[in-house]
């Protein structure tokens, strides 16, 4: 599954001058600033993940640690990681061993860790109507977290704010607990995320003024094609605005569960948009069989849990590339323009039936490099679990795998001891990674 790219923090700065202190406190807005769930319909509860509560009340301020890293470390320091993920539970995981900063390549989060630790984290939906009472609205999502041996001690929370236009100064982190919520002001705010020390766990998430400014921010466009099935050639263009800090596997989850099978079309995706401010989509050149629906729709920059279409384009004929153009309403220049390729399985679909028609061990191997090139770290460790609990590989198999470093490596060795395995093996595995990355798979020409 492709994953969004979010800058790292290794281009973190000195401190933001942000107005905000450079020491991290509750934020002093409303005297009744914590609000009991249990006051809220059961529907906008969030349940915990967090095994320690967080007291009432407790000021967040980095003397409460015997010891602190620096607040900027050299780039050398930061440390990627691609988390495990439990299938069909939207929930990452990260062991850490040793202490450091480390960045998850799936969420964009930085966790500062002070010691070896086991976080487990997940995104939740927002509870509106808690944050309109104290004029807030999401900036990001809401991760619920939870480390049973307390080990983070400082959370990076990536937001999409440009902060050369003010964005910024609006930007607070909201603490929610089963017991109510409180909102902090951040210990510093970077180009690329938010930044605030913590000593307890549950829910975190950037939030900002309601009344701020519609300032210009980082966005995404995304496009989910339902391509023509023979022999109608109608097919939909699903286009989705959204907050350039969205989680792509999170989006990719949650349509795939209300739509169905869709196809994501990995393109460059990246503008800068106005919240608020009416966008139109057009393509070049333009024809009478391509419908575009509506004509303008508005940015909605706190689209955090719903994923649904800004855009929808019908094609009522067969078309294999078109070029979409996004443009403000007021304002003749384009936004975002991309040349998009719709048919590219169409192209290959000689070999596709090829590969088909094929016994499951050759068309193993006749998609042996692009399943190598293709499968990521967490969908190789979850079809590896699968295939040894269906007795397809062996103890000794899956010992070779996990003494492998590199994924490339693993890859290979579970493909090419499946093949050999044959007929039933072979087959046996498509059916378990078609299940496990239907998009990849899509991609291969398994299905």
């Amino acid at each position: 599954m492709s994953m969004q790219n979010h800058n790292s923090p290794d281009e973190m700065v000195p401190e933001a001058t942000t107005g905000h202190p450079s020491t991290p406190d509750i934020l002093p807005v409303y005297s009744h600033s914590h609000l009991s769930y249990s006051s809220l319909p059961h529907s906008h509860s969030m349940p915990s993940l967090s095994q320690a509560p967080v007291t009432k009340n407790k000021k967040y301020t980095q003397a409460m640690r015997s010891h602190s890293l620096p607040d900027i470390l050299p780039q050398n320091s930061f440390k990627t990681f691609t988390p495990d993920i439990a299938e069909n539970k939207g929930t990452y995981k990260f062991q850490c061993t040793y202490p450091g900063l480390y960045q998850c390549r799936v969420t964009g989060l930085v966790f500062n860790m002070e010691g070896e630790g086991d976080v487990v984290y997940r995104i939740v939906p927002w509870n509106r109507r808690l944050l309109a009472r104290h004029s807030k609205k999401p900036a990001g999502p809401l991760f619920d977290i939870k480390c049973p041996q307390q080990s983070v001690y400082q959370l990076h929370l990536p937001h999409c704010e440009i902060r050369s236009t003010g964005g910024c100064e609006f930007l607070s982190v909201a603490h929610v607990t089963d017991e109510g919520t409180e909102f902090i002001l951040p210990h510093k705010i970077t180009e690329t995320h938010v930044i605030i020390n913590i000593t307890g766990f549950s829910g975190f998430g950037s939030v900002k003024d309601e009344n701020s400014p519609p300032d210009l921010m980082r966005a995404l466009v995304l496009l989910f094609y339902n391509p023509p099935v023979d022999p109608d050639l109608r097919s939909v263009l699903n286009v989705l605005l959204l907050p350039g800090n969205i989680v792509l596997s999170d989006v990719l989850h949650k349509r795939k569960k209300i739509v169905g099978d869709e196809r994501y079309i990995e393109i460059s995706s990246r503008c800068k948009l106005h919240p608020e401010q009416e966008y139109t989509l057009s393509t070049s050149p333009e024809d009478d069989l391509i419908l575009i629906q509506p004509k303008e729709a508005e940015f909605d920059s706190e689209s955090y849990d719903n994923y649904i279409p800004t855009f929808q384009v019908t094609f009522k004929k067969i078309i294999e590339d078109v070029r979409l153009l996004l443009k403000d309403s007021n304002d003749p220049q384009c936004v975002w323009e991309r040349q998009v390729c719709l048919l590219s399985d169409a192209v290959r679909k000689p070999q596709v039936q090829i590969g088909l028609s094929l016994p499951s061990n050759e068309r193993l191997f006749y998609i042996r490099s692009s399943f190598i090139d293709g499968i990521s770290g967490p969908v190789l460790k979850s079809l590896l679990d699968r295939l040894f609990e269906k007795i397809v590989i062996t103890d000794s198999e899956r010992e070779s795998v996990d003494e492998m470093q590199m994924k490339s490596d693993k890859a290979r060795f579970v493909i090419d001891a499946v093949r050999k395995k044959g007929e039933a093996a072979s087959s046996e595995m498509i059916a378990i990674l078609c299940e496990v990355d239907p998009f990849l798979c899509g991609h291969l020409g398994l299905i």
